[in-house]
């Protein structure tokens, strides 16, 4: 896989590289929104079973029972043409819309990963163990099924216009995932890439999602040599395309809901909600379960500051560390063991998984500011885990980063 030779940025920018990536044909496996996947997090148990059982879905790699199996699968993939990679090298312009509304678009390459600190900024902190699974799968694949998440704010309108003007052209994919439309467009010219990679000036950008999988890539890099020294990214200008920050919600299956009211009371105002539960507002957390719910405000600075011990001071601030810390750890007891809690995206899921009695309770959180987030990140403060969602996402398995190939 050979890059065509184009100008270097400066040194100071980041780099994002053509790559030659591998799609579903759809000549061969019809349309591919039957075929992609939401990002790796997005799907319930039930959900990845009903999509396993078609036997191209992207969703047969990323959820394999085992690296090895889902490196077999791929690999025959491949060889029966349900997988191809393009022809020459390319950057790819990957557009998201609900309807006629642009809600994203940005440059999908292959990024060469920087090792100075300051440059690409992660704003969560990573579980050891899923860091592990993550690098063990991507090596068993020799490939990246999805792109990293990227955010920087433009000052420039150069890139702008060149994609622009790719995306006049007629796409190479286009798929619905839900609501969301994906379209994508290659820009293999070579008198085109040599602008677009002039233009871009990135001189550091955010892990908006894909900590995980950032984090593996440095682990696998070893004495930063080979593949693993760059990763499958999407770049997006935020300027341009502001991101939807929501927050990702915590059901405890085995706490007793009105226990928990009794015990969060002693470290926070908790008030009953007699109209049951609704987004917490700023500063707040609503607790619910079993048709009841609390809201619950002003944390204890005492307890706080027990419960965030050898933790950034920043952090008291943050929706996250109240709930894991302060309530979930400290107040609840609960063990941080697999299972003990889960993340929901949706506040409605969040609230039906635990409506029924004997269902445990659900902790609903605020979402953070962006500028809250580049704040933080800027100053070496990364965030609990499962602090806020950044979207719209791209979606797995629309361009592919494969090496390995001839």
């Amino acid at each position: 896989m050979h890059a065509p030779v184009v100008p270097l940025p400066q040194p100071t920018s980041l780099r994002l590289r053509p790559f030659r990536a591998v799609r579903y044909d759809a000549d061969r496996v019809g349309d591919p929104s039957e075929l992609l996947a939401p990002p790796y997090d997005g799907l319930d148990p039930s959900r990845i079973r009903e999509l396993r059982r078609h036997p191209h879905h992207v969703a047969r790699l990323l959820y394999a029972d085992a690296p090895q199996v889902a490196a077999r699968e791929l690999g025959r993939w491949l060889r029966r043409g349900v997988l191809r990679r393009d022809e020459r090298p390319a950057l790819y312009v990957h557009q998201q819309q609900r309807g006629a509304r642009i809600l994203q678009r940005g440059l999908i390459g292959d990024l060469l990963l920087p090792r100075q600190a300051g440059r690409l900024l992660p704003h969560e902190d990573v579980s050891a163990p899923v860091v592990r699974q993550r690098a063990a799968h991507m090596s068993a694949l020799r490939a990246q099924l999805e792109p990293l998440l990227l955010a920087h704010r433009g000052t420039e309108s150069t890139t702008s216009q060149l994609m622009d003007r790719v995306t006049r052209r007629r796409p190479v994919t286009v798929a619905r995932i839900g609501q969301i439309t994906h379209i994508l467009w290659a820009c293999d010219d070579r008198a085109e890439l040599e602008d677009l990679v002039s233009a871009l000036s990135v001189t550091k950008a955010l892990i908006a999602d894909g900590h995980h999988r950032h984090a593996a890539c440095l682990q696998l890099s070893g004495d930063g040599t080979g593949p693993w020294t760059g990763s499958l990214a999407l770049l997006v200008d935020t300027a341009m395309y502001p991101p939807r920050l929501s927050a990702i919600h915590r059901t405890v299956p085995a706490l007793e809901p009105a226990k928990a009211a009794r015990n969060a009371a002693e470290v926070a105002r908790v008030r009953p909600l007699p109209g049951g539960p609704r987004p917490p507002e700023p500063g707040e957390l609503v607790l619910t379960g079993a048709g009841q719910a609390w809201s619950i405000t002003e944390p204890d600075p005492g307890a706080l500051r027990e419960a965030l011990v050898d933790r950034p001071g920043l952090w008291a601030r943050l929706p996250a560390a109240v709930s894991d810390h302060l309530l979930i750890r400290h107040a609840w007891s609960v063990p941080d063991l697999p299972g003990a809690v889960t993340y929901v995206h949706d506040i409605r899921q969040a609230t039906a998984a635990v409506a029924a009695p004997g269902g445990g309770c659900a902790l609903l959180l605020p979402a953070i500011g962006q500028d809250t987030v580049w704040e933080l990140a800027g100053a070496g403060v990364l965030l609990p885990r499962k602090s806020t969602s950044f979207g719209p996402k791209p979606a797995a398995g629309l361009a592919m980063r494969v090496w390995g190939l001839s």
